[in-house]
């Protein structure tokens, strides 16, 4: 029994050596250039004049050190094609979770944020260009990373970004739509001419119909002002002896026969 847990042991050891200890696991061996990947979702942030790119990803499985090779691969190809202010680009297991709100802790076998200019952020979101993390371990049935959280160190991205042989992105890569903000500038602004060629329409038209007429005076009475300037409702007469003609008794209370109480 000893000397055969001892061949057992010998024969793993040399398998280890021949295939790769990652092979043995069911891990796809590690590359410099990371591995082929495939988008699972992308979210694109518009605010603030910023453009913010989002990607989830899924490798086949492998080391961590090889995850966050691809994500950074991908982060660098995005880049470099939409030219956003911020990349991050998480990368999840195959049978991780689906809703984004589930996407964060033991899910993330790898993050990467990319900020190729921290001077733009004025809020100081962030310092360094580049950060990256990762989980050293396999994932769960249910997709869910075991193992130490390795938070890269500066010279430590710079070295696995040097290594990458090319930058590309996802076979089924799922570019931003950099035209999504520039055609919502133009529907509004279509909305504010139409308003202005509506609004122009109808001063037009207001312009155009006639006056309204004068409105016409209720009684037989016109109106008029005395040799003072006063206005006594009434045509002024120039005989200041004789009524005025024109002096209606309904509306001044002024009649030929005088009241018993002004009397």
């Amino acid at each position: 029994m000893i000397g055969g847990v001892a061949l057992f042991v010998g024969c793993s050891g040399v398998l280890a050596i021949y295939f790769g200890k990652d092979r043995l696991l069911g891990l796809t061996s590690a590359s410099a250039n990371g591995l082929q990947c495939t988008d699972i979702n992308l979210v694109t942030i518009r605010k603030d004049n910023r453009f913010w790119v989002r990607k989830y990803i899924r490798t086949d499985p492998t080391d961590g050190v090889t995850r966050v090779k691809t994500a950074l691969r991908v982060a660098k190809a995005v880049y470099q094609e939409q030219k956003p202010d911020l990349v991050q680009v998480v990368v999840l297991d195959e049978n991780g979770p689906t809703l984004r709100s589930d996407i964060r802790g033991r899910a993330l076998g790898a993050d990467v944020v990319y900020v190729p200019h921290p001077e733009k952020l004025a809020d100081g979101s962030s310092e360094a260009p580049l950060t990256a993390r990762y989980y050293n371990g396999g994932a769960s049935t249910a997709g869910l990373f075991y193992g130490e959280q390795i938070t890269m160190q500066p010279k430590d991205i710079d070295s696995a970004l040097a290594g990458l042989k090319d930058l590309s992105d996802c076979d089924n890569a799922l570019a931003a739509d950099n035209s999504a903000g520039n055609a919502k500038k133009d529907k509004l602004k279509a909305a504010i001419a139409a308003e202005e060629r509506a609004a122009a329409a109808q001063a037009v038209e207001q312009d155009s119909k006639p006056a309204a007429p004068e409105p016409k005076s209720t009684g037989n009475v016109r109106p008029g002002y005395d040799r003072n300037g006063e206005f006594i409702g009434a045509d002024a007469t120039i005989d200041e002896k004789s009524p005025s003609p024109g002096l209606d008794p309904t509306m001044t209370g002024a009649a030929e026969r005088r009241s018993p109480v002004t009397n």
